[in-house]
C-alpha cells in the first residue's frame, strides 16, 4: 500500500509532494506550511510526505518499507509529531521541539518535525520558533499544519513553502470510507454527505452509531425548537452528550496508548510493571493531562455541533434559493421540516441565524461558558 492511498481528494498536491520527495535532495525547501480546512486530512499529508522523504523508495512503490511503516505509526526515531490536544501550543514544548531538530538523524536523510495545528500556537510560542523555521539545521524538514496561511504569523508563513489543500468531495470520502474501513455503501454515502467533506468526522459518523444518533437527535431538536424551555433542555443535553463523548474517546486512547506502552516494552497484559519503567508509564496515565485532553475533545464535539446546526440554515438557504439540483441538500432525513422552516422564515432570518452560530462559536472559542452559549444560541434559533 503506498504512502499516499490514504490522502482523500487531493490529486493535484500528492503529485507535487511525490515530485519533490524524489527530486534532488539539495533543492528540497526545508520549512513547509501544509493549509485545509478541518478535516481536509493536512496532518495525513504532512506523514505522507515525511514517510516519502525518508523512506528509500520515496514512497512510490506499493510496499510499503519498514521506514515507511514506522513513519505512519509514528514510532520512527527521526520523526516527531507534535499533536496537540490542549487549546494552545506552550513555548516549552515549542523550545522541546528545536533541541530536537538540531540534532542529527539518527536512520533517515532528514530529520522531520511535523507541528500539527500550529494556530494554536501563542505568538511567544511562534516567536521562539520563527529562527529555525527561517534557517533549519542543514538535516531538518519543518512540516506545519494549520487550517489557513491566513492563520499563521505572516512571519511564519513569508518562510515557508505554502501547500494549499482542497475540500474532498462527498464521493471521494464515501469510497475513501468504503476502501478503509469497510463500511457498506449506503452508510459511507451518508456519513460522508453529512461530514460535508471533513474526513476525520466521516469516519466518526461510520463507525460510531452514537456519534450518528447523537447527531440525528440534535438536527431534530434544532427543528422543534419553539420555547425557551426547549432551548435550555437541548443545551443540556448537547453538553452532557459532548462530555460523555468526549471521555469516552480520552478512555479509548489511554487504553490503546497503555496497550502500546506495554508491548513495546515486552510486557503481557497483566504484567507487573517493572520500577525502572514505572516513571514512563505514570507520565501516559496523568489525571491531569487525561483531564485536559477530555475539556479539549469537548470542545471538538461541541464544535462539530455547531457545524451541524449551521447546516440546517444552510439548507434551508438552499431551498430559499432553488439551489437543490445544484448542490443538494445535506440533512436530506429531516427534509419535509427544513420545507417547512424555509417557508417560515425569510431569506434575511437564515442568514441572521447563520450569524447568531458564528457569534457561538466566537464565543466558544474564548472559552465562553458551553451552556450559557448554547442556551443563548437556541434560543435566538427560534422562529
Amino acid at each position: 500500500m503506498s504512502v499516499w492511498d490514504a490522502i482523500v481528494g487531493q490529486r493535484q498536491v500528492v503529485e507535487q509532494l511525490k515530485a519533490v520527495a524524489a527530486g534532488d535532495p539539495a533543492s528540497i525547501a526545508q520549512s513547509w506550511l501544509i493549509c485545509g480546512p478541518p478535516g481536509s486530512g493536512r496532518s495525513n499529508v504532512a506523514r505522507a510526505f515525511a514517510a516519502a522523504l525518508e523512506s528509500p523508495d520515496h514512497g512510490l512503490d506499493d510496499v510499503p518499507t519498514r521506514t515507511t511503516e514506522q513513519i505512519l505509526a509514528g514510532t520512527h526515531p527521526d520523526v516527531t509529531v507534535l499533536a496537540t490536544n490542549k487549546v494552545t501550543i506552550g513555548i516549552d514544548e515549542v523550545r522541546g521541539l528545536i533541541a530536537k531538530s538540531e540534532q542529527m538523524p539518527s536512520t533517515a536523510p532528514w530529520r522531520v518535525i511535523i507541528i500539527e495545528d500550529v494556530d494554536r500556537m501563542l505568538e511567544r510560542s511562534t516567536n521562539v520558533l520563527l529562527k529555525e523555521i527561517e534557517e533549519p539545521s542543514e538535516h531538518t524538514i519543518w512540516l506545519l499544519c494549520a487550517p489557513s496561511a491566513q492563520d499563521v504569523l505572516p512571519t511564519i508563513r513569508s518562510r515557508t513553502r505554502i501547500v494549499n489543500l482542497a475540500v474532498p468531495s462527498t464521493p471521494a470520502v464515501a469510497e475513501f470510507l468504503q476502501r478503509h474501513d469497510g463500511v457498506d455503501q449506503h452508510l459511507a454515502a451518508r456519513a460522508a454527505r453529512l461530514a460535508e467533506g471533513h474526513i476525520g468526522v466521516a469516519r466518526l459518523y461510520a463507525t460510531n452509531e452514537r456519534v450518528m444518533t447523537d447527531r440525528d437527535e440534535l438536527v431534530v431538536g434544532v427543528l422543534n425548537l419553539n420555547r425557551a424551555s426547549d432551548a435550555v433542555l437541548l443545551a443540556g443535553r448537547l453538553i452532557e452528550n459532548a462530555q460523555e463523548q468526549a471521555q469516552e474517546d480520552v478512555n479509548r486512547q489511554a487504553v490503546a496508548a497503555e496497550a502500546d506502552f506495554r508491548r513495546v516494552n515486552g510486557l503481557g497484559e497483566k504484567d507487573r510493571i517493572p520500577p525502572a519503567l514505572r516513571g514512563a508509564y505514570n507520565a501516559i496515565a496523568k489525571k491531569d493531562e487525561l483531564k485536559r485532553r477530555a475539556t479539549r475533545r469537548s470542545r471538538d464535539v461541541l464544535d462539530r455541533a455547531l457545524n451541524s446546526v449551521a447546516s440546517i440554515y444552510r439548507d434551508v438557504a438552499v431551498l430559499q434559493n432553488n439551489a437543490e439540483d445544484a448542490v443538494g441538500l445535506i440533512n436530506l432525513e429531516n427534509r419535509a421540516s427544513i420545507t417547512e422552516l424555509s417557508v417560515r422564515l425569510s431569506r434575511a432570518d437564515a442568514v441572521r441565524r447563520l450569524e447568531d452560530i458564528a457569534t457561538a462559536r466566537r464565543r466558544l472559542n474564548g472559552n465562553g461558558n458551553p451552556t450559557l452559549v448554547f442556551e443563548a444560541l437556541f434560543c435566538a434559533l427560534m422562529p
